[in-house]
């Protein structure tokens, strides 16, 4: 009988094994960024050399750079530049300080250390708007706890609440962003120092050096990458940050609390000028971006010393 060969079965290719499998992983994203970021930015950028109006937006004269001039040669504008720098120095500041002394004390070992360590989270996970509404009833003129306590000390405002003074509505906007912001700094720093080698920490006390010495030399070389990153990532958030200025505010009052962003939705829902919010629109992303490379240059030359 002669031996029937069989023919070796062919494998079909999967198509994950493949050259394209890379690009069809990576496809989605692209499309993503392509469609809601790219083409929305594109159109910001020609839109902010147009005078635009919201009650006609398909009509557009192209004005050059005339939105720019007028933006930068307007005083309220500057002072709104004052005001974002300021907002944004102090979140940074004070979040990432409170956050590393917060992180510091969770990282010790005392009893319940699990129940403070979920606390600290409550005020990152609670959402913006009822943060911005929770603070502002707190300040409330008159049922307030915030004034009535003030009240009671003899420190009251005057003329209305804290929300309607010129000099106390930005410290008081500033207080209730930290207050947001510093969990995310404790959580992401406490996992940082958790990975501080334990050795170099013991082998720096038996030489003698004290807790201050130990954190300079050892804990703080370790998290310092950390904290660059912190703060470059709350930096933007605040150049960003609508919701809880405008619910509590509105950018007053007398524009204290008037920062880029405020500014660029009341030039474009209030004036209904378009083109000079979107102008306003690539001044916060050229300030965004400067921070970004600002910070990159940053990071490179502390790795260089290192």
């Amino acid at each position: 009988m002669t031996a029937i060969r069989s023919k070796p079965l062919r494998r079909r290719k999967s198509p994950l094994g493949s050259r394209w499998t890379p690009y069809l992983l990576f496809g989605p994203a692209v499309l993503y960024i392509v469609v809601f970021q790219a083409v929305p930015l594109l159109q910001e950028i020609w839109l902010s050399f147009t005078r635009t109006s919201l009650l006609n937006p398909g009509r557009s004269v192209w004005v050059g750079i005339s939105n720019y001039t007028t933006v930068f040669a307007s005083e309220s504008f500057r002072q709104t530049l004052l005001t974002t720098l300021l907002y944004v120095i102090v979140c940074v500041i004070g979040a990432v300080v409170s956050g590393l002394v917060v992180a510091l004390l969770l990282n010790a070992k005392f009893p319940g250390r699990g129940i403070a360590r979920a606390l600290v989270t409550v005020p990152w996970a609670a959402p913006g708007i009822a943060t911005a509404l929770i603070a502002t009833w707190m300040l409330n003129a008159q049922y307030g706890i915030v004034s009535r306590t003030l009240n009671a000390l003899g420190l009251g405002v005057g003329g209305g609440g804290i929300l309607d003074n010129a000099e106390l509505a930005l410290p008081a906007i500033l207080l209730t962003t930290i207050w947001q912001l510093f969990p995310f700094v404790s959580v992401v720093l406490l996992s940082a120092l958790q990975s501080v080698p334990e050795e170099l920490v013991e082998a720096a006390k038996m030489d003698g050096a004290g807790r201050a010495w130990v954190f300079r030399v050892v804990t703080w070389q370790v998290i310092k990458p950390t904290v660059g990153l912190v703060a470059l990532l709350i930096t933007i958030w605040s150049l960003r940050r609508f919701e809880l200025i405008w619910l509590m505010t509105r950018g007053g009052p007398l524009g204290s609390t008037r920062t880029l962003v405020i500014d660029l939705y009341s030039q474009a829902f209030d004036s209904k000028q378009l083109g000079t919010a979107a102008a306003i629109g690539m001044v916060g992303i050229m300030i965004s971006l400067i921070v970004i490379v600002g910070a990159r240059f940053v990071t490179r030359a502390t790795e260089r010393e290192s």
